[in-house]
């Protein structure tokens, strides 16, 4: 644990640093690359440790940023609102948890999917509070520049993605940890072990929602302006997923590694081939997930190997 701690703090260092290298364009890079590292981390708690394909990503970011835009909207500080955003997620992820989290497999995959639309349509008909159809605007930061701008918000997604990640490593070296991972191996058995399977699955499936809508959170304040097709974008589900598969499932720096090469193939493909981008991109992604079933991640551990 201690290994991994100090990569992370080094990893951690090097991109506090990309605002004084940067400019405009590659910090948004890298501020999104920052969310999606939230996502797909996030996501590792309840898929990559339990086992759980969860596909409420989605809802959760949705509802994190109707919630910071919405408390902004009546005066609330942003830090405070984006706070809000995940506190009113982690409270919706414990609620739904003990629903959802009875069923298992592909039931539970859909039943988390349909969360999302929901949530959007509960969001459409609130036309009073959140805009409904139309969108709500956000209150733009005072600062001096835009460059300012988006060195503050690179910040905060990356203060937001460094707790996520303490949390993640936090959570796989403890005992919730272990638990998470004998509910995957075999719940059955975990539970007959004394593994608290109902806590232990309802406190993954909190984590999994918490920093997504403190992101969700930050977003919208980045963005200026949310609608409902844009935050709860089935995407927002899927991408995390993939993320992890690229990286590697159930570690602490695969969802990570995952992010970035999935930013990286998403520009490139998008770049050269604008009319097929989402076929290239699909096709590419596949191959990898089929070529390297453990992700990126493997790839040093077959380093290592032929190197010994």
């Amino acid at each position: 644990m201690k290994r991994q701690a100090l990569i992370g703090v080094v990893l951690f260092a090097v991109l506090a640093a990309m605002p004084l290298l940067g400019d405009a364009y590659t910090l948004r890079l890298g501020t999104t690359v920052l969310m999606y590292g939230v996502l797909a981390m996030s996501w590792n708690f309840i898929g990559g440790m339990a086992g759980y394909p969860s596909f409420a990503t989605a809802a959760f970011f949705g509802l994190g940023a109707y919630v910071g835009a919405v408390t902004q909207k009546f005066g609330v500080p942003m830090p405070f609102a984006w706070a809000l955003g995940g506190a009113f997620a982690l409270a919706f992820a414990g609620l739904l948890g003990m629903a959802l989290l009875r069923l298992r497999g592909h039931y539970f995959a859909i039943a988390s999917l349909v969360v999302a639309e929901v949530l959007r349509e509960i969001v459409n008909s609130a036309t009073d509070l959140t805009g409904g159809g139309m969108g709500l605007n956000l209150p733009v930061p005072r600062l001096a520049t835009v460059e300012a701008q988006a060195v503050f918000f690179f910040y905060a997604m990356l203060a937001v993605t460094a707790i996520t990640f303490a949390a993640l490593l936090a959570t796989t070296w403890s005992k919730l940890g272990f638990g998470l991972r004998c509910i995957q191996q075999n719940e059955a058995a975990a539970d007959m072990i004394g593994v608290n399977t109902t806590l232990y699955k309802t406190s993954a499936f909190m984590l999994s929602a918490v920093f997504v809508g403190v992101a969700g959170g930050v977003y919208a304040s980045w963005v200026h302006y949310i609608e409902p097709p844009d935050v709860f974008d089935v995407l927002h589900s899927v991408k995390p997923i993939v993320m992890a598969l690229l990286g590697g499932v159930g570690s602490v720096f695969g969802p990570l590694i995952g992010a970035g090469a999935y930013l990286f193939l998403e520009e490139v493909v998008w770049r050269h081939l604008l009319e097929a981008h989402t076929a290239v991109l699909g096709l590419l992604i596949v191959l990898l997930v089929l070529f390297l079933p453990r992700g990126l991640l493997s790839l040093a551990t077959r380093a290592k190997g032929l190197a010994r």
